[in-house]
């Protein structure tokens, strides 16, 4: 984390934080949000850091709306640990989601709003088959997950607060 810190810092993004080790990072820029930065930073990683990896940029605004938007309301305030947001490179399609509800077989819950996809582990993320590659090949786009507390921290970070529960 130090050295994506770093190498941030030397792209001239400004006031760049990370939340733990958890792979996010917070950082202010006047270069838009969007698939254009995203493959930047991807390929800067990979240049200077050597780490093949991908980027998912949203905005504080971006944060706000995903918590605004949770259709799990009721997950996110007694189990939010078992909720997980997906943030997508693309917004899946209505047959693509359908596809991807179709294939689960366990208790999971799924529900997608443009580039985000909202899934519920009633019973733990580790006993289930809903994995990232799964989510992945059914909405046909890549993703990455982070369950609602840290959605909740990242949101807070970006807007400059000190994140409560």
């Amino acid at each position: 984390m130090g050295e994506l810190r770093h190498m941030l810092t030397v792209l001239g993004f400004k006031d760049v934080k990370s939340l733990l080790q958890s792979g996010n990072v917070v950082f202010r820029s006047d270069v838009p949000a969007g698939a254009e930065l995203e493959a930047r930073l991807e390929g800067e990683t990979h240049k200077r850091i050597g780490l093949q990896t991908a980027f998912f940029v949203r905005t504080p605004t971006d944060l706000d709306s995903v918590i605004a938007g949770n259709p799990f309301p009721k997950e996110a305030k007694g189990d939010p640990s078992h909720l997980v947001v997906m943030f997508l490179k693309d917004a899946p399609d209505a047959g693509a989601v359908a596809s991807l509800r179709a294939a689960i077989k366990g208790p999971e819950l799924v529900q997608a709003k443009g580039r985000h996809a909202y899934v519920v582990y009633p019973a733990g993320i580790g006993e289930s088959r809903v994995t990232t590659a799964m989510i992945e090949g059914k909405l046909g786009t890549q993703g990455t997950g982070r369950n609602w507390n840290t959605v909740r921290k990242l949101a807070a970070l970006a807007a400059g607060e000190t994140y409560r529960q």
